[in-house]
């Protein structure tokens, strides 16, 4: 199944940077010719969040993030992640590239995100799991 780019970055933004390394060597030892067109840069963004009660938005402060863009097989990727880490980044940046350009490890890569999907579902089951005991029911007045 073929997960949208969009998707994706996300997932690899949340991906072990072990396994982003790991496959993205993978993928450059077929000898493909890889052109770095923004090398991995580290900055901070504004993080902006909604309050839900009343729909504002805020700013809630700065976060350090890295971003990197490469080219493989004449297919542009790209990828951000938070912290510091300019390896992790380009290697998610060559495996969205990989993906995008449907190479031999494209399977791979989609692969990699469906477990960290399901590692993402599992993290957030095991915080509702431990939140539950606190949730305060009321009863329905008629």
């Amino acid at each position: 199944m073929r997960i949208a780019r969009e998707e994706r970055c996300g997932l690899l933004a949340a991906a072990e940077p072990d396994e982003l390394r790991e496959l993205a060597d993978a993928c450059l030892a077929d000898g493909a010719e890889v052109t770095v067109v923004l090398a991995p840069e580290v900055g901070t963004i504004s993080t902006q969040v909604r309050e839900p009660v009343a729909a504002q938005r805020f700013l809630l402060g700065d976060v350090l993030a890295c971003r990197a863009e490469v080219e493989i097989a004449g297919q542009r990727g790209w990828a951000m992640r938070l912290g510091g880490d300019r390896a992790a980044t380009l290697a998610a940046a060559v495996l969205d590239a990989e993906a995008e350009a449907g190479r031999p490890l494209a399977a791979e890569v989609d692969e990699l995100c469906g477990r960290v999907a399901r590692r993402l579902a599992e993290r957030d089951e095991q915080e509702w799991a431990e939140l539950a005991p606190t949730v305060v029911e009321f009863e329905e007045l008629t």
